[in-house]
This record gives C-alpha cells, sequence and structure tokens, in this order.
C-alpha cells in the first residue's frame, strides 16, 4: 500500500528509500515497506502503541471473573475503569515536553518500561484497592500515543501526515479492541489446561506484559527518532537546536488553539475510551450474552480502528489538498457531531441487534473524529510540537475520566441513560471548533487573513529574536515551506510577500 500525495518540485530522495521533501520527511507512506528510517518508525511506533493498549484495556474482559474473586462492587470496578484512564492525563503532557527535549524514541521505550511491572503486578490483586493501583499505574502507558503521533510528525511531511497519524493511531488503538478477544481466549486456554478460574486470569495477565516489554526494547535498539538521526547525536554534532523547556512549555500553553482541540479530543477518544470500559459489561449486563460474545460485541467496536482512525486521517489530507486547513476543520466537526447523534440513539436502543449495528457505525465516527484531529495537530505548533500532542492527548484522558465519573461511575445512571448523555456532551463539546482560526488559512467560518500573514510569520513567531538571529528557527521555515500546501486549491490564502515576511503577529 503506497500512499502520496502528488510530488511537489521540493521533494528529492536525499539518500533514502522514499522520496522525501526539504526536512528529509516523507511524502510518502508505504505501509508494506520496513525500510528505515521512515517506516521501521511507522512500524515500531503503532506496535508499541498496541502493545500499550493491550495492557490497560486486558483487564475489562475478564471483569465478570475478577469482579467474582475479589468481590469487586459496581462501584470500584467504575473507579478502577477511571483510574485506567486518568493517570495519562497528566503523563501525556509531561511525554510531550519528553519527545521535544530527548525524542520520542527514548520517551516511548523508557515509560514502557516503567510501567509494564505494573501489568505483571496485576496478576497478584487480591483486593480493589489493589486491582485499582494497578490499572492506574499501567494506565500510564497510553501517554506513548504522545510519542507516537509525535514520530509520526517527525517523519512524514504535510500532505501525508495526517494519514501516516491516523494510521499509526489507529492500529495502536486495535488493542483495545484486540484485548477483548484476546484476553478471554487466553484465559479459556490456560483455565482449559488445569488451572482454576481464578487463577488462570491472573496466569493470563503475562501475555500482555511480556508484549510490552519486548516493544519497549525494540523501540529503543531499532529506532531513530528523526530522518537524520536520534536527538542526541544531533544535539551534539550541532545540527539540531537543544531548546529551553520554559520556551517550549510557554509556546504551548499560549496557543489558544491546543486548548480547544484537547477539548473536543476529549469527546472523541476520551469517549473511545470511556466505550472500552464500559461496552463488554453493558451487553453482559443488559442483553444477557455470555462472557464470549460480549468480548466479541466489545472487540468489534475497538477493531473499527484498523481502518476507521486511518480513513480520518486520509481524509483530513484529502480535504487538506483541495481545501486547505479549513476542510480538515470542517470535516473533524461534521464528523465528531454526527458521532455525538449516533452515541444518543445508541443509549435509547433495546434491541440487541440494532445496538450492535448503531454501535458499528459510531465507533467508525467517533474514531475517525480522532485521526482527523491529528491531522490538524502537527500544524498548531512547529517548536512545541510535542507538548501540544500531549495536550491535546491528555485531553482525550480527561474526557474519558469526567465521562466515567459523571455517567459511569455507581448507580446514578442506567448504564443505556448514562451513553444518551455521553452523545450530548460530546455534540456541545465540540462546539467551540467554531473559534478555531488560523490567520494564514482561515477557519470554520472565517477565510485567511487579509493582513498578509503567511506560514513564516506565524512559526516564525514562536522565536524570539535574539533566537532568530542564532539560527535556531531555520527548522521552522522549513516546515512553514512544506506547510503552504494547507491554502488548499479552493482557499485563496495570503500569498507570500515579496520582501519577506510581515511582522510578528505571535498566536493571533
Amino acid at each position: 500500500m503506497d500512499i502520496s500525495q502528488p510530488e511537489n518540485n521540493n521533494k528529492t530522495n536525499g539518500g533514502f528509500s522514499i522520496p522525501v521533501d526539504s526536512e528529509n520527511k516523507a511524502t510518502k507512506l508505504r505501509i508494506h515497506s520496513i525500510a528505515a528510517p521512515h517506516m521501521r518508525a511507522f512500524h515500531l511506533s503503532w506496535i508499541s502503541f498496541f502493545a500499550c493498549f493491550v495492557s490497560t484495556f486486558a483487564a475489562p474482559p475478564l471483569i465478570p471473573l475478577i469482579r467474582d474473586n475479589l468481590n469487586l462492587t459496581s462501584t470500584d470496578i467504575g473507579n478502577a475503569g477511571i483510574a485506567a484512564v486518568s493517570g495519562a492525563v497528566f503523563a501525556r503532557i509531561v511525554m510531550g515536553t519528553l519527545c521535544d527535549l530527548f525524542g520520542p524514541r527514548v520517551a516511548s521505550a523508557a515509560l514502557m518500561l516503567l510501567t509494564a511491572p505494573a501489568v505483571y503486578c496485576s496478576a497478584i490483586a487480591t483486593s480493589p484497592a489493589s486491582f485499582l493501583l494497578v490499572r492506574f499505574f499501567t494506565g500510564f502507558s497510553l501517554s506513548t500515543f504522545v510519542s507516537t503521533q509525535y514520530w509520526m510528525s517527525s517523519m512524514f511531511s504535510a500532505p501525508v501526515v495526517g494519514t501516516a497519524n491516523g494510521v499509526a493511531a489507529g492500529w495502536g488503538n486495535l488493542g483495545g479492541g484486540a484485548t477483548q478477544l484476546i484476553m478471554p481466549y487466553v484465559y479459556t486456554l490456560i483455565h482449559s489446561i488445569g488451572s482454576n478460574k481464578f487463577t488462570a486470569w491472573r496466569i493470563a495477565f503475562f501475555v500482555p506484559a511480556v508484549f510490552q516489554t519486548l516493544s519497549a526494547y525494540s523501540v529503543f535498539f531499532l529506532g531513530q527518532d528523526l530522518p537524520d538521526g536520534n536527538f542526541s547525536k544531533l544535539q551534539k554534532s550541532g545540527d539540531k537546536h537543544k531548546d529551553k523547556f520554559s520556551q517550549v512549555l510557554y509556546q504551548a500553553m499560549t496557543n489558544y488553539r491546543g486548548w480547544i482541540l484537547a477539548l473536543t479530543y476529549g469527546y472523541c477518544f476520551g469517549v473511545e475510551l470511556t466505550v472500552d470500559n464500559i461496552i463488554a459489561q453493558y451487553f453482559y449486563d443488559r442483553f444477557h450474552v455470555n462472557l464470549h460474545t460480549a468480548g466479541i460485541i466489545a472487540a468489534s467496536f475497538g477493531l473499527a480502528n484498523l481502518f476507521s482512525r486511518p480513513f480520518g486521517g486520509y481524509l483530513s489530507d484529502v480535504m487538506a489538498t483541495r481545501y486547505g486547513m479549513r476542510g480538515r476543520l470542517w470535516t473533524l466537526f461534521l464528523v465528531q457531531v454526527f458521532g455525538g447523534l449516533l452515541c444518543v440513539l445508541l443509549g435509547r436502543l433495546g434491541s440487541l441487534s440494532a445496538s450492535v449495528t448503531v454501535m458499528l457505525v459510531f465507533s467508525v465516527f467517533v474514531q475517525a473524529a480522532c485521526g482527523l484531529t491529528y491531522g490538524v495537530v502537527p500544524f498548531v505548533s512547529r517548536r512545541s510540537l510535542g507538548v501540544i500532542s500531549g495536550l491535546i492527548g491528555g485531553g482525550g484522558n480527561v474526557g474519558a475520566v469526567l465521562t466515567q465519573v459523571i455517567f459511569f461511575r455507581g448507580s446514578t445512571f442506567k448504564t443505556e441513560t448514562g451513553i444518551t448523555l455521553m452523545g450530548v456532551m460530546i455534540i456541545c463539546c465540540t462546539l467551540p471548533m467554531m473559534f478555531i482560526y488560523f490567520p494564514q488559512w482561515g477557519g470554520l467560518f472565517w477565510g485567511a487573513s487579509s493582513k498578509g500573514i503567511t506560514e513564516e510569520n506565524y512559526y516564525m513567531s514562536e522565536w524570539t529574536q535574539e533566537e532568530q538571529d542564532k539560527g535556531f528557527h531555520k527548522a521552522s521555515l522549513k516546515f512553514a515551506n512544506n506547510s503552504k500546501g494547507e491554502r488548499g486549491k479552493k482557499v485563496g490564502p495570503a500569498s507570500t510577500p515579496s520582501e519577506g515576511t510581515p511582522e510578528s503577529y505571535g498566536h493571533a
């Protein structure tokens, strides 16, 4: 499979096995290839993220067994589900900062190795408190999503970055569905060999734990941070500026677009995490299906990531080719709102077959919205890409926590009522997208600024004049030039002034 956009004159091979742009970022996504550094990074990123998803959601498909063994109440189960996604809220922001400072390879491998012991310890949980703790610490591993998106944004050029982000994250998210199938079958196999049921579910946790550990070592020893090399080597040679943490954080925190996308991402990815936690038990309890059937139904929700999130990323790139950044924003807005309407409908259905059908369609829209979001993210900031990615990714976890606390903790709402209200919240929290505006490209309801603001102006504003005098901004200038495709064929943006860029407008 070869996904690309039409070649531009500035694209050269540069000694790589795949066409690249002036930053040596790949302009094609050749999924069948494992060539270093671009495609090897692609495959390592999604496989490692897949492993972390399997670890984090290994417990939900076995909840009926764990519930009986540990005497868990519905509140205990709800709290554990919240714990599993809450740990990554701040961890994702930290991960983004680490990616900006040390590179995605080291950051990702370190986090997976630090959280792997929690997966092993799931096998020795003996109380509601210990079960909650292992789920909490295991959930930190979901922060590898940030390194995955950072890595793809560092390896792939603007015309295909949405597709690369969507496929890598989508295939990684498959772990949330795959584990719904894997864990019941692993449990059944161990149980059939001779272990009693309360021992078998504990042994089963060694499968995701070993998988995560091996993935961590693979990322560290086989991966490469950037097309030109690893962060440490490039910084020592002087080919890459070692940025200041304070400036990286400041530029990210003062860019309001990141905060809005964090909110909207909380109600696509956050909803996906919530559904991963509740859906198996929902069908098991409400429609009285057996454990394996509930697992298969729940798995189908997560397994839609095989194509739905990648399609969202691809659709973002296609719309940008024709309509620019405004095409990316409009498509994200419409897809997420329609996903909210489907969620409302899902909670109101009382038929098993109808519920499964609507759930499958809903899964496509909510996951496509995730891919569409990260089609926009790489353009919010060049200097603070990691922190912005982490902030928005953390928003996904915040959304999951809030949704589960409000609607799926204890007995305040029936689960079906909670699902309906969750759909209403999706729609409401998508509306702020109308305020996202890029002066060089426009927003949902407004075109590009008439003040002559260009891509160079926007990304140069992240650097002080002193930093520019030292040449620290050169990578941003290259990125700005490679981002001019975001003007689109149907959009009339400001043209680049013949006498250079105008005065800085900051993040206006």
